[in-house]
């Protein structure tokens, strides 16, 4: 059955503005074929997603006054968009290296904060030089053998890593099972120590029940969408060019990875900056900040500023 709805056929290819390709990756969105400015003009414009949330995370650290770990950490973020932006403008290998190594130099920021945070000044040091050995490493190794499945499995390794020890921080900081049992006597009163255990308890259910999982949910998603564009590549091509434009952009797998995992590492980075503020004991100064669960991104806001903002979809 022929495709009904209206269509612009796919043209012929544009020469190339920024001349041969010289990365190691060329994904399966067809080169050129829309201007001669952009190799892979959605795989670009998706990253969109990347510049728009990094600059909500930074506006948000500045006016709240977050730690500032997490103000570079939304920085190293938006670099990752607007390398990915041009690595797949112009399909060159140093763009190819802006875009996967900030990736891995935002991991490291992430693991510095989650592993030092609590740590005397010497500890905290050795953490912060451990995780610069390990982004030097990286670079360099990668740099010499040049293998993006390299780059996939170190960066797929420190997430993890970081993951990880972030949920056991949680657990730990926030069960209320787990801190009645490190909590020493005081003379704090029985009704503050339950709405405390309930503060605690809802803190918990909400990161557990809302933030993880929309946060791997959509990083699972769009991995999966990004294995099956480069499984089943060609007969996506045939499709696409079937269906025509504009529809056809609706196939282009790896821009979902762009937009599921630019979701994926937003949410990451806020579960992250609540995270801390419940380590350091300082839950009731701020608060999750998220109308609704589809229409809007959540934030972590200070609940002690002259004006607190309304909950609304931003």
């Amino acid at each position: 059955m022929p495709f009904s709805l209206p269509y612009i056929p796919y043209p012929t290819p544009y020469p190339p503005y920024w001349g041969p390709v010289t990365a190691t990756l060329n994904w399966c969105e067809e080169d050129y074929y829309l201007t001669t400015y952009s190799a892979e003009i959605v795989n670009a414009l998706t990253n969109l997603v990347f510049v728009y949330l990094a600059y909500k995370g930074i506006n948000n650290c500045i006016r709240n006054g977050h730690d500032p770990v997490f103000l570079l950490g939304f920085i190293s973020y938006l670099v990752i968009g607007l390398g990915s932006f041009f690595f797949h403008t112009t399909l060159k290998y140093s763009m190819q290296l802006l875009d996967e190594l900030s990736m891995i130099y935002t991991t490291c920021i992430m693991f510095f904060a989650i592993f030092a945070h609590g740590k005397a000044t010497q500890t905290r040091v050795l953490v912060g030089l451990f995780a610069t050995g390990i982004a030097v490493f990286v670079t360099g190794y990668y740099l010499y053998i040049k293998d993006p499945l390299f780059h996939q499995n170190a960066f797929a390794l420190i997430t993890t890593i970081v993951l990880l020890r972030s949920i056991y921080s949680m657990e730990m900081s926030l069960r209320p099972s787990r801190t009645a049992k490190r909590a020493p006597a005081s003379a704090t009163s029985e009704v503050e120590r339950v709405r405390r255990e309930r503060r605690d308890q809802e803190i918990l259910n909400t990161m557990w029940c809302q933030m993880i999982p929309v946060g791997l949910g959509s990083v699972g998603l769009g991995f999966l969408i990004w294995n099956l564009d480069t499984a089943f590549c060609s007969h996506l091509r045939t499709w696409r060019r079937s269906m025509g434009l504009p529809w056809g952009i609706l196939l282009e797998g790896h821009g979902w990875w762009h937009v599921f995992t630019g979701i994926a590492q937003y949410f990451n980075l806020t579960w992250s900056i609540w995270l801390r503020y419940c380590l350091d004991n300082r839950q009731d100064e701020v608060e999750l900040v998220w109308p609704s669960l589809f229409t809007s991104m959540p934030s972590i806001e200070r609940v002690d500023r002259d004006t607190v903002p309304a909950k609304k979809s931003q």
